[in-house]
């Protein structure tokens, strides 16, 4: 049953504990090309007044935690939706209530303005300042896990060979065909996100979803597969001579600056990606995941 109006309220815990919001409740921790965070210092009558936190707030019944955040901080310091990028969530379930972090990259330079009373100010704060900050309690027992990862977006190298050649869609006849519709379930499957269970998930940091980006590394008749738009998540990798060593090239590149996960069943590959700091998972595993 989908329950309507407004969701604003406490909600108990057996051990006492209040936390606002009966629908659970989201923020949203956005960083920019300057390793900036943009943090919002609450005004003191606010729950954990004088501390400093992410926008956010308390979820609507029919909204998502993605929603949720978005509209929380466009609310409370004007961040527009359009300089956004999504990198990953992260949720703090406590059983009759939930905390989402949405974390997300600033694509175009923007200022926040205070929007409503509840900011005391809004400022972009270096991420190795942060601590620096008297913080609210629930983002402070977050930072540290949540931290790591802003530094290292997922980012998924597909064997486009192994992957078109484990099904079969007539790949045969139409090499660049086949390419091009893995591409196109590529490209929905990183706007509507990855389970962080099906792609090397870190147990510990509460991780849910991830948005990553995806070069699809193609060779011989493939290279013909068109290239996707500008705005696209998924780069089309043409080999210059054999697949495996442009995948291996791209891991390489990678490696130090986002989680790479390759997707191949070649043996030999998957020994070389790990072996350059990769993971890897196979080829059922993407397709089970695509739309």
């Amino acid at each position: 049953m989908t329950i309507h109006g407004p969701a604003d309220g406490w909600v108990a815990l057996p051990d006492g504990r209040k936390f606002w919001g009966k629908a659970g409740a989201a923020g949203l921790l956005v960083v920019d090309a300057s390793s900036r965070i943009l943090l919002q210092h609450r005004v003191e009558w606010s729950h954990f007044g004088g501390t400093w936190g992410i926008p956010g707030g308390a979820r609507q019944f029919d909204e998502s935690a993605v929603e949720g955040a978005l509209r929380e901080s466009a609310e409370e310091a004007a961040v527009p939706r359009d300089a956004l990028r999504l990198l990953f969530t992260s949720v703090v379930d406590l059983g009759v209530w939930s905390y989402t972090t949405v974390v997300a990259r600033a694509t175009t330079p923007f200022e926040p303005v205070i929007s409503d009373r509840e900011s005391e100010a809004l400022e972009w704060v270096l991420v190795d300042g942060v601590d620096e900050l008297p913080l609210h309690p629930g983002f402070a027992s977050s930072w540290a896990k949540l931290r790591p990862l802003i530094g290292q977006p997922l980012h998924l190298v597909v064997d486009s060979a192994n992957v078109v050649g484990s099904r079969p869609d007539g790949w045969w006849r139409d090499r660049a065909g086949a390419t091009d519709r893995l591409r196109s379930g590529l490209e929905a499957l990183a706007l509507a996100g990855v389970p962080a269970a099906a792609v090397a998930a870190d147990p510990d940091a509460g991780l849910d979803t991830w948005w990553p980006e995806i070069s699809l590394v193609v060779e011989g008749r493939a290279t013909g597969a068109q290239d996707p738009d500008a705005f696209s998540r998924v780069r089309l990798v043409r080999a210059a001579a054999d697949g495996d060593s442009a995948v291996v090239d791209e891991v390489v590149s990678l490696v130090g600056s986002a989680r790479v996960v390759v997707v191949t069943a070649d043996r030999e590959l998957r020994s070389r990606v790990e072996a350059a700091g990769a993971a890897t998972i196979g080829p059922a595993a993407l397709l089970d995941l695509l739309p």
